[in-house]
């Protein structure tokens, strides 16, 4: 009698670049091997990464205890900024549910959807912005745009205006959007301060974060243009409409500094520089930017698997705002079946495998 052994499909899918591949296969993953960890934009699908999280969070990295930098845009940010305000369980079931119980309702105006964001954020940090910015093993740097010209405006011809000069512009180069917006790097004033040498497609103004400001900069970071209201009067900021930080740095395409690895645990298993260039096939990640980065995301029978064969999207709102307990319900399936990510990525670290899964980056 003979027996088909059946092996289970991965939950993850692993790519690396070429200097972080050549590190891997000389020691392995190791913890003090890691000192830049990257948060995309993306609205609710950075909850569908929570159990990837809890194991990179909770398990790995406490392992060689060091300074780190986290990078986020937008939601990556929020994520960022409620571990390190609560510690990575309580962190990130704080944020899986709020974000799962927000209530929106057709109609909304833009100064509304703003409102319920805020009181999101309230809820996530509030009465922690020392503890975040202060963070003994963490320095977090939220990533913001600083709108020029028509897009300072929240009424809705200028922005329609805006968005097809960006679309044009950044058709034939990205370089060219930078006419609209400008990137701005919030950080802490501390010895960890991270300078993007190197990238020179926008204008980059660098702000430090604070305790003060903290609240004003996570909320720009994910203001979205024609949905939310830019954000001003951000203290100790220059004067001027800051809105979500995706409209360019989408998914981090960024010259990192790092000396070792950029752990980027990511929800998809490629990296697009900007919200604009979701379209453009032939816009790719920069190889020499991401030389030493190490992406982990769910891998495509893992999607498979999930209620709608995809991880918590922003158009669940819409799509689903007649029957908001069914969404509630697929959300916290998602969150609930991520544990399967972290426990694959710690069956990688302990058998030390990874070269076996690496793939180059796309």
């Amino acid at each position: 009698m003979s027996y088909i052994l059946h092996k289970k499909p991965a939950a993850l899918t692993i790519r690396a670049g070429h200097l972080a591949q050549q590190l891997i296969r000389q020691e392995g993953l190791q913890a003090q091997q890691v000192d830049i960890i990257p948060g995309a934009a993306g609205g609710p699908k950075g909850i569908g990464l929570q159990g990837l999280d809890h194991a990179i969070f909770g398990e790995f990295l406490p392992q060689a205890p060091r300074r780190r930098a986290v990078i986020g845009s937008s939601i990556g940010s929020w994520r960022f900024s409620s571990i390190l305000a609560w510690g990575v369980k309580e962190g990130t079931r704080r944020l899986a549910d709020l974000y799962t119980h927000l209530e929106f309702y057709k109609g909304m105006k833009y100064p509304e959807v703003s409102q319920v964001c805020e009181d999101m954020l309230s809820q996530l940090i509030g009465g922690k912005e020392q503890e975040i910015v202060q963070h003994p093993d963490y320095h977090l740097t939220v990533l913001a745009v600083k709108s020029q010209h028509i897009l300072n405006s929240d009424k809705p011809l200028p922005l329609i205006a805006s968005a097809v000069g960006i679309i044009a512009t950044n058709i034939i180069a990205r370089r060219y959007s930078g006419l609209f917006m400008q990137r701005v790097v919030a950080q802490p004033k501390d010895d960890l301060h991270l300078v993007l040498n190197g990238e020179k497609d926008f204008k980059t103004i660098y702000q430090d974060l604070t305790p003060h400001n903290l609240r004003g900069w996570l909320i720009a970071s994910g203001s979205i243009p024609g949905v939310m209201a830019g954000v001003r009067h951000i203290p100790d900021a220059p004067e001027g409409c800051y809105r979500d930080g995706g409209l360019i740095d989408y998914h981090l395409d960024l010259p990192y500094p790092s000396k070792g690895i950029v752990l980027y645990p990511h929800f998809c298993d490629s990296i697009t520089p900007s919200w604009f260039d979701k379209g453009l096939f032939w816009r790719k990640a920069n190889p020499h930017y991401q030389a030493r980065t190490l992406l982990i995301s769910p891998s495509r029978a893992y999607l498979d698997a999930l209620p709608l064969k995809r991880l918590p999207d922003r158009k669940d709102f819409v799509e689903l705002m007649n029957d908001p307990q069914k969404r509630i319900k697929i959300w916290n399936q998602c969150v609930a079946e991520s544990q399967r990510l972290g426990d694959e990525f710690l069956e990688r670290l302990e058998k030390q495998d990874f070269e076996q899964y690496l793939q180059p980056l796309k």
